[in-house]
């Protein structure tokens, strides 16, 4: 009878675990849908002519004839790209960015940024426009979708959603010591370094740095956690490395969002990140240690780093730019160079996951910059002839493809891990057989690589899902922010760095489930690895500094 309790206890208490993880994703994702959304625009322009109100609705806004600006002029005398209307802390500013027909305030041509007030009037192409106030306005407001039914019901406070995952991964703790069947004290300690961190995380975000929400925080809180006390039972040492390399990277992520919020700061930094950059990869080129088939590593003092992982986050720096810089062909040129450099150099080192994570983040950006398919077709192809390449001259990677999609085939050579991940993941079921009970976490990279698969083993299948769809969410609360965000900039930079982590997320769990090639990329948040800690914090800097709420002084800048 007292083994009958202990067995229905500990049922329980894997079924409790899956209901925490996903109240707390819920609470996460309905309280960013509830953020109060600004209701009138910022200002409006008034084309008399035609007796149109035409609301300003971002602070940078792409004018022209052509379908995808943001503000589109019928007229044959407008460019498809004309000018550029942004606003910054001094106040609204227009640039023309080439234009056959030029751009005029009040008469006056535009050469560079000038200055425009309320009442302005600036002719474009035979178009005049003129510059009112957003209260002026009564036309109807169109929202994203994610934000369409904001409900009044108030949000889950942030220290309430701090508390939640604090019990999960405190439930996580507990089930490794029904696993030993003792008091296992590394896996406390492991878990008070987490409270500690996401506690303090917490205090120094609101506190200091003054920021009104934490949801998407709490998310990686979730996440670095359930990686985390996940090591507890392979390797403890790896496990204090993910807490310290989380430590290092929240505090990289806030001082990072110091450094974007102003836009215009990140135009002038932009050369010194991509020369910076490529000395990383030359480095890593140079002194590269081979583990796996690739040379993407080096070594200080016994400690290894990724250089490509902090390259993720520059390469989201050179990509993004402020809208009437992002508008010019040398900026694109350079862009198009540093990509190609970058995806060269990850192919040179043999690290073809990390490369095609680049390469789809090249064709994203070049898409949402331009709008133009034709040079993203031109790159597949490209890449298309260069994966033929790959595979004639790296057997490793070749080796790879050839097993893809017959894991089970050939279980004991090399189908080897990716059976082993569909073999205990289908052991584990929807509720998991434990932490610590595994039996993949004995298969060699299985805390990076294979860390979905045990996800799925010892905590279960709903859980694993629930945390691959906060990834997926990330794309689409990213996609929604960015239609509102501050400046062009972190509305592609939020969504190429959501897609960069659902990129790699989808590599990492089709990859060792057999449905892709084993690449060997990490799980972000989750693989044990420092460089790749760093890079998801920074990752997500991007989307954070996309939010409107996250820049908000509750003061509202003048528009004269």
């Amino acid at each position: 009878m007292t083994q009958f309790m202990v067995d229905v206890a500990v049922v329980g208490l894997r079924i409790l675990l899956a209901v925490y993880a996903l109240i707390i994703i819920y609470q996460c994702f309905a309280s960013m849908r509830r953020q109060k959304r600004q209701e009138a625009p910022l200002v409006m322009l008034y084309n008399s002519t035609i007796r149109k109100k035409i609301p300003v609705l971002c602070w940078e806004n792409l004018i022209g004839r052509g379908k995808g600006c943001d503000i589109v002029i019928e007229d044959p005398t407008v460019s498809r790209s004309h000018c550029v209307l942004l606003r910054r802390k001094e106040g609204w500013f227009i640039n023309d960015i080439g234009s056959k027909s030029g751009t005029r305030v009040n008469g006056r041509p535009v050469h560079g940024r000038h200055r425009v007030t309320i009442d302005d009037e600036i002719k474009i192409g035979s178009t005049t426009l003129t510059l009112r106030r957003g209260e002026e306005y009564d036309g109807e407001m169109r929202h994203h979708w994610f934000f369409s039914r904001v409900s009044s019901k108030p949000s889950v406070s942030a220290p309430a959603l701090i508390f939640l995952t604090n019990l999960f991964h405190l439930f996580m703790a507990v089930e490794i010591c029904i696993s030993y069947e003792k008091f296992v004290l590394e896996a406390f300690e492991i878990l008070g370094a987490v409270v500690l961190f996401s506690w303090v995380f917490y205090l120094f975000s609101a506190g200091v740095f003054r920021r009104s929400n934490f949801e998407l925080e709490t998310l990686a809180v979730l996440l670095v956690g359930a990686g985390s006390i996940l090591l507890v039972s392979q390797d403890i040492m790896d496990a204090w490395i993910q807490i310290i390399a989380a430590m290092i990277g929240a505090a990289g992520y806030l001082i990072m969002l110091k450094f974007i919020e102003n836009p215009d700061r990140i135009v002038n930094w932009r050369m010194a990140i991509m020369i910076i950059s490529l000395v990383f990869l030359g480095i890593n080129l140079a002194f590269g240690r081979m583990e796996f088939g690739a040379a993407n590593r080096i070594y200080i003092g016994g400690v290894s780093v990724q250089p490509s992982e902090i390259v993720k986050v520059a390469y989201i720096f050179v990509g993004a730019s402020a809208l009437d810089h992002l508008q010019t062909k040398r900026n694109f040129l350079e862009f198009v160079v540093f990509s190609a450099l970058c995806v060269g150099a990850l192919a040179l080192m043999g690290d073809f996951g990390t490369a095609l994570i680049f390469f789809m983040s090249f064709i994203m950006i070049s898409i949402i910059r331009s709008g133009d398919y034709k040079t993203s077709v031109l790159a597949l192809a490209g890449a298309a002839f260069a994966v033929v390449i790959i595979l004639k001259f790296k057997p490793y990677i070749a080796q790879r493809f050839a097993v893809w999609g017959h894991a089970l085939e050939d279980p004991y050579n090399a189908g080897y891990q990716q059976s082993g991940v569909l073999t205990y993941i289908a052991s584990g079921g929807l509720f998991g057989v434990g932490v610590g009970n595994g039996i993949l976490r004995y298969y060699g990279a299985s805390e990076t690589d294979l860390v979905f698969g045990i996800i799925t083993e010892e905590i279960g299948l709903i859980i694993a899902l629930a945390f691959a769809v906060v990834l997926c969410g990330l794309v689409v609360y990213s996609r929604a922010i960015g239609t509102r965000s501050r400046s062009t900039f972190y509305s592609i930079s939020a969504s190429c760095a959501a897609s960069m982590m659902l990129v790699q997320a989808s590599l990492n769990i089709f990859g060792c489930t057999d449905i892709l090639p084993l690449t060997g990329v990490t799980l972000p948040f989750i693989s044990a690895g420092g460089s790749s800690m760093l890079s998801s914090f920074g990752l997500l800097a991007f989307i954070k500094a996309a939010d409107e709420r996250t820049y908000n002084r509750s003061k509202r800048l003048p528009q004269r």
